[in-house]
């Protein structure tokens, strides 16, 4: 009869060991990044969830399972208000607002980052302290303004006070400052104009901080809610987020509301896929610099 003798295992060589800790202080270190990324999408998927749900009572947590899909919702959102309409506002109203603000930033940027002429840091610091300023006390004024001239209710009425941002102005002076005077004084020599060498050499190193403030200014435009609401008067010139607010008072079921921003969200998700890469580029330029 012979006897097995079990060999003690072998205990785990110090660089196995020194892995595994690696590991598993990664996973606790993307932990909290994890529960705050789920907090944040929680909210979107009850959202599409109600809007692919048929109309009933609300339970939790069993509203929150979906039984089905239901397209009546979508339906509902499409037929019952003007919501076509009011994308297209929206969409008009956040590329014109985009095009605009970064266009005037630019060559605003330009003028304080490359330019000498008198005042220029006071002026440039008096633009940055519009930013201690909430927008609500001059919301008023800006209104008779508007007023005066006689474009309420109006596209042009809507867009002209929006596209002088100074957040988009300093963001520019900023980036531009970086790029060598060298270059500039190159292109002068060389004959160039000042609108030559803007156009032709300062707008193309501006690529990652344009698309950075372009997705930013079209998800302020596509989100503002204020001003759209007190510069519009009718239905057919609403925006997105002053028309969803009037469906409060229309007999819409609540599905269709969901469905309604659903629709007006997948523009936005568009927007950010297709420029996701200048994001992320410009964003880690501006920590490089």
């Amino acid at each position: 009869m012979t006897t097995t003798v079990m060999k003690p295992r072998a205990a785990p060589s110090r660089g196995v060991r020194a892995r595994r800790w690696m590991r598993r202080s990664r996973w606790m270190a993307h932990l909290p990044l994890i529960l705050v990324a789920a907090a944040t999408a929680f909210p979107f998927y009850v959202m599409i969830v109600l809007s692919i749900t048929p109309p009933g009572p609300f339970e939790l947590p069993g509203s929150l399972l979906p039984k089905g899909i239901d397209i009546g919702p979508y339906i509902e959102a499409l037929a019952g208000a003007d919501l076509p309409r009011w994308l297209f506002n929206t969409f008009v109203y956040a590329t014109l607002g985009v095009i605009l603000t970064l266009l005037l930033a630019s060559l605003a940027g330009y003028a304080f980052a490359k330019k000498r002429f008198r005042g220029r840091d006071a002026l440039f610091w008096m633009c940055v302290a519009i930013l201690m300023v909430p927008g609500q006390l001059y919301l008023i004024p800006q209104f008779l303004l508007i007023s005066r001239l006689g474009l309420v209710d109006t596209l042009v009425g809507l867009l002209l006070p929006g596209i002088a941002s100074v957040q988009a102005l300093f963001l520019m002076r900023q980036f531009i400052g970086g790029i060598p005077d060298e270059l500039l004084e190159a292109a002068r020599i060389d004959g160039a104009g000042e609108f030559r060498i803007f156009f032709q050499i300062v707008l193309p190193q501006c690529g990652p901080v344009l698309a950075t403030l372009g997705i930013f200014t079209f998800l302020w435009h596509w989100n503002e809610f204020l001003w759209p609401l007190v510069e519009t008067r009718s239905p057919s010139n609403y925006t997105l987020t002053v028309g969803l607010n009037s469906l409060k008072g229309q007999d819409v079921s609540y599905n269709a509301e969901m469905a309604a921003a659903v629709i007006t969200l997948v523009p936005v998700v568009i927007v950010f896929l297709l420029l996701q890469r200048y994001f992320i580029r410009g964003v880690m330029t501006s920590g490089i610099k």
